[in-house]
């Protein structure tokens, strides 16, 4: 599988943080199990974009933690241990912990070689116009 995980540039630049190294890992919080859990595997590639731009990093996989039936405890544990790693300061993982505390599943993806690639445009038809993270055969065919 290879993954496609879009960002919201208008939090923070994350891909620019995850291009520096400073970013090591990406991080989704749910209330219900959805892609890429249970999907995701050590190994595979993730492409990475901005929201409303083309896609211009490549990740591989290097480990993958799904955890769940999080509570507003387990949530403060993960962000103690992983908040710099998932490219938070010390204010940005408090204010993290509250924005987080009602969800219930969370998926840390450990990224290595991390590399810019030449730019190309995605086609989400069929995945819905919200998704963030789109999981598929090849990113080749969702490329335009």
């Amino acid at each position: 599988m290879e993954h496609l995980t879009i960002l919201n540039k208008s939090e923070k630049d994350w891909l620019k943080l995850i291009v520096d190294g400073r970013k090591t890992i990406e991080s989704r919080w749910y209330k219900c199990r959805c892609a890429p859990w249970n999907r995701i595997k050590v190994g595979e590639s993730i492409f990475f974009k901005n929201s409303g731009l083309p896609v211009t990093v490549q990740a591989k996989v290097s480990k993958v933690l799904q955890m769940d039936n999080l509570n507003l405890g387990r949530v403060q544990e993960i962000y103690s241990k992983y908040g710099r790693q998932i490219g938070l300061d010390e204010e940005e993982i408090d204010q993290a912990i509250n924005n987080k505390g009602d969800k219930k599943y969370c998926i840390l993806v450990f990224l290595e070689e991390v590399k810019e690639i030449p730019p190309f445009s995605i086609n989400k038809s069929g995945f819905g116009l919200m998704s963030a993270w789109i999981s598929t055969e090849s990113i080749a065919q969702i490329k335009r």
